[in-house]
Order: structure tokens, then C-alpha cells, then sequence
């Protein structure tokens, strides 16, 4: 299948392993661009985290390596490097979450690649600001949300408590979309490549502080850290189950106490006013959880709707293809994999009315793609066979 994305006849390098780098790799691709995956030898270790059919095939890697090309390399070995350094010319970008230095020792820092190709976006996945002292520590998501201020947020100072989702590498990858697409407008205007940095850690603690900050928001602060509301909204337990409401305006608040026959609310609970309403949100919910359990979650969501207020019942996940919106939407879809049986996957969210992304190539085997990404290098079939049997490139079998 063609890409028709935004970024159709843009060519990416991913150098990335995990989960940061690569699905920020597999949102330009979906966007529609060419993404060509290298590996080392052994693998992305992401293909083995996780469950899978056949080993090296894990239901995570495939949720963010599709839409990609494997290519396996020994970057340590002169064939290795030799065969990325003729990719390097033929790309836009190249994305990598391998350190800095470690780049830089295997001759493929920014300044070795742009001398390469000038116009090339070297962009670089790192765990802290290389102008920091930090620099050259290695980072993982618990580490990112212990150091940014995230964990004190989810639990309190102390008692920490982890987000139990790997929610700094997927918004780090966001963030990285956004710089790789920023910087390629920029060099198609310019005809200039750059370096771009997405540090983890000045990343999660900038998109932390909106409103956790606080009172500390202010020099000298005038209030607390931390935002109220985040320490106090919890599910509400209906007589069958479990739903989340939300009235947000004063209007909106009044209406629902009316409705539901507790009007002396609005006066004790001083809902229309948004700054008593705040002052007071532990007390909102307190009551919101005693009014709950007289309706069923059906009752709820029919009085919600008519009211206009914010609601939805919880969606399990053993059940998130059915949760109402997301399939009347198509979100979720059972593909069958060539190798790996029925999938499913969650297709591309956003939507291009002129370019629309989409899913064209399922996840790549280890090295499923090394011939035909050489051929395109320039490499002959005696040279690409060569690197093989020497071990610097590494080819699935029975390639396409």
C-alpha cells in the first residue's frame, strides 16, 4: 500500500530502540513517510518485552514499528558502518535515542552525518539536556517521572507514586513528531538541515509544571504547589457500576444539583463561583460520591446527556474496542500479520482531509528489509551478500 500521508517522500533513519524513539518513528510514518528501521544484530530489545507468538514478534513492538523497514547493521563493524554511511545521503532524517556520545564514537555524531548530507535532520532522543550535567546519563521512564517532579505530583512529596503508564516516552515522542516536522519545514524553505534535541527530562518537567506548579508559579510563590482538583477527582460509584461526571460551569453545576434534588448545594458547595467552587472541590466530591449510588450508570448518562453534562461510564480494557465512540469510529482493527496471525492495532488518530495517514506495512521481522534497503544504497548483490556472510548485516529469511 502507498503512504498518502503529509509526509509521503519524506525518507527517515530510525536509530531508536524502546519505546521513544520508535513510536515517535512510527508516527511519521504513518504520516506517511519512509521509515527505515536499524537494527543491531540481535534486535530492538522492545521486540522481546512483552507477549508474543513467535519470539522477537511482541504485541508492543508491533504497536510501534509498523509502517517501518528493517534494516539489521553492526554499526561496531567497517561493513556496518560503511553500508549507514551511503543510507545517510538518501534520507531527510534521521532519528536516533542512542546516546550522544556513543553516536560520536561510532563516527555518526551530528557533525559526522551533516557532512554527509547537509540538509539532514539529525534529531536525537536523549534522557537530559546535552548543555546539562546530566548529560551523559542514561534514562528510562520511572527515572524521567522521579526526577521531573511527575511522581510527587501522582503520589505527594512523601510518598511518590508512578504514573502506571510509560507516559514520559510517549509524550517525549509527541514532542519529537512535532520538532522532526517543525525542522523539515524548515529545511524544505531553507534547504538547511540542524541538529534537534528532545531531552526527556526538561520535557515531562515543563509539561508537568502547567498546573502542578501551583502557587509557585509566582516569585515569590502565594500558595502551594500541586493543583487540587487532580488530588481530589475520583470515579463515582453508581448503583451498578462506575461512571465519571463532570459539571464544569457554574450553570452547569446548579442545573445538576437541581436535578438531582439537591439544591441547597449550590449556596453550601458555592458552585457558581469557579474560585469558591475550587476552594471547596475535596467537599464537591465528597457529595458527588453520595449521590452516585441512587442511579444506575444508564440512569446517570440519560440525565447527563439531557443536562449537558461531561460524563462517561469507564471502559475496561478487555472491552476498549467496544467502548461506544471508538467503534462507531473504527479505532481499534483485527489485521492479519504475515507472520504473526490475527493483531490488533489502534489505526493513526489524527486526520489529514487531504493526505489521510494510515497503516501500509505491518511490523517488520528483524532484518526483513536489509537487501532491498542496501540495493537502494547503491550497494551491488555481491556487496550486500559479502556484509551478510561477515556478520554486519543481518537478513531474515526468505525476504520479499
Amino acid at each position: 500500500m502507498t503512504p498518502t500521508g503529509p509526509l509521503s517522500g519524506i525518507r527517515v533513519l530510525d536509530l531508536t530502540s524502546v519505546l521513544f524513539g520508535p513510536y515517535a518513528a512510527q508516527m511519521l510514518g504513518d504520516w506517511g513517510a519512509d521509515v527505515i528501521k536499524v537494527e543491531p544484530p540481535a534486535g530492538d530489545t522492545w521486540r522481546y518485552t512483552g507477549v508474543f507468538r513467535n519470539r522477537g514478534m511482541s504485541g508492543q513492538f508491533m504497536a510501534v514499528n509498523r509502517n517501518k523497514r528493517s534494516l539489521a547493521l553492526d554499526l561496531k563493524h567497517p561493513d556496518g558502518k560503511a553500508a549507514l554511511a551511503k543510507l545517510i545521503p538518501t534520507v531527510d532524517a534521521l532519528v536516533t535515542n542512542v546516546r550522544p556520545a556513543a553516536m560520536a564514537r561510532l563516527g555518526f555524531g551530528y557533525g559526522d552525518c551533516a557532512k554527509l548530507n547537509p540538509r539532514l535532520i539529525y534529531a536525537a532522543a536523549t534522557g537530559f539536556g546535552q548543555d546539562g550535567p546530566w548529560a551523559a546519563r542514561p534514562a528510562f521512564d520511572e527515572i524521567i517521572q522521579a526526577a521531573s517532579g511527575l511522581a510527587s505530583s501522582i503520589g505527594s512529596d512523601d510518598e511518590p507514586a508512578f504514573v502506571p503508564s510509560l507516559i514520559g516516552d510517549k509524550i517525549c515522542a509527541m514532542a519529537m513528531v512535532g520538532a522532526v516536522s517543525a525542522a523539515l519545514f524548515r529545511s524544505e524553505r531553507s534547504g538547511q538541515g540542524q541538529m534537534v534535541e528532545v531531552p526527556m527530562l526538561e520535557t515531562i518537567a515543563g509539561f508537568n509544571s502547567i498546573e502542578m506548579l501551583g502557587g509557585h508559579a509566582f516569585d515569590p510563590p502565594i500558595g502551594p504547589t500541586g493543583y487540587k482538583r487532580m488530588k481530589n477527582r475520583r470515579p463515582v460509584q453508581t448503583k451498578d457500576g462506575w461512571l465519571t461526571m463532570l459539571p464544569y460551569s457554574g450553570d452547569n453545576w446548579c442545573a445538576f444539583f437541581e436535578a438531582v434534588g439537591r439544591r441547597e448545594l449550590i449556596e453550601e458547595l458555592g458552585v457558581r463561583d469557579p474560585v469558591l467552587r475550587s476552594q471547596n472541590i475535596d467537599k464537591v466530591y465528597d457529595r458527588m460520591s453520595e449521590i452516585g449510588p441512587t442511579r444506575t450508570t444508564a440512569e446517570w448518562e440519560e440525565l447527563l446527556l439531557r443536562l449537558d453534562v461531561p460524563h462517561t461510564a469507564f471502559a475496561r480494557l478487555t472491552e476498549i474496542g467496544e467502548q461506544p465512540h471508538l467503534a462507531a469510529v473504527g479505532l481499534f482493527a483485527d489485521i492479519d500479520h504475515p507472520t504473526e496471525g490475527r493483531i490488533r492495532q489502534a489505526r493513526p488518530a489524527t486526520k489529514f482531509s487531504e493526505s489521510p495517514a494510515g497503516l501500509h506495512r505491518m511490523a517488520p521481522r528483524l532484518g526483513e528489509h536489509s537487501r532491498e534497503v542496501l540495493r537502494e544504497a547503491g550497494l551491488s548483490e555481491t556487496e550486500i551478500q559479502a556484509a551478510i556472510d561477515s556478520k554486519a548485516v543481518g537478513a531474515a529469511v526468505q525476504e520479499p
